[in-house]
């Protein structure tokens, strides 16, 4: 790689690093995958960066590549066997206590990791990337409407899971 590519490269990575990390996190809910699907991405990006720093929006190519990186990894066999079945902490206080809200946020990372792959995806994408339909179809690579029926669904199964949580049952995934 050229060196002015090389710069650039760094230079994205480092700006983007922590953020890829955070979504990488919002998809597989373990901070040790997230950081090795985080720097695999960053390893693909690498080896094509002279291409996609042309382009319009290279931190869309990256979430895709993210995405697509996290994908493969829960097709690995050795992926499906493992089971996370962690205890939900009892739920005490008001909703403007600060352990109310932690509560709350880890009641719905665990109802989220419940909800099927794609699903959880166009969630996090839609949701906590705050990305538009048009952009998520573009990073998922399937239609508009792939994604609107899939956050329909995915809504659907998110919420059962915090119910279930919430209710002590336990949720297939």
């Amino acid at each position: 790689m050229r060196e002015e590519h090389e710069h650039g490269f760094r230079d994205f990575a480092s700006a983007n690093a922590a953020a890829l990390r955070r979504t990488a996190f919002l998809f597989c809910g373990d901070w040790h995958m997230a950081e090795d699907l985080m720097q695999t991405s960053l390893l693909k990006l690498y080896r094509v960066w002279h291409r996609v720093r042309s382009q319009e929006s290279p931190n869309a190519y990256a979430r895709k590549v993210l995405l697509r990186t996290w994908l493969d990894e829960k097709r690995r066999p050795w992926r499906r066997a493992e089971q996370r079945d962690g205890e939900v902490p009892d739920v005490v206080g008001t909703a403007s206590d600060p352990s109310e809200r932690l509560y709350a946020r880890d009641l719905v990372h665990a109802a989220l990791l419940r909800v099927p792959a794609r699903q959880r995806a166009v969630l996090v994408l839609r949701y906590f990337e705050d990305l538009p339909v048009a952009e998520v179809a573009v990073a998922m690579g399937c239609t508009e409407g792939t994604v609107k029926s899939q956050t329909a669904r995915g809504l659907v199964a998110l919420r059962a899971a915090v119910e279930a949580l919430e209710n002590g049952a336990v949720v297939a995934s």
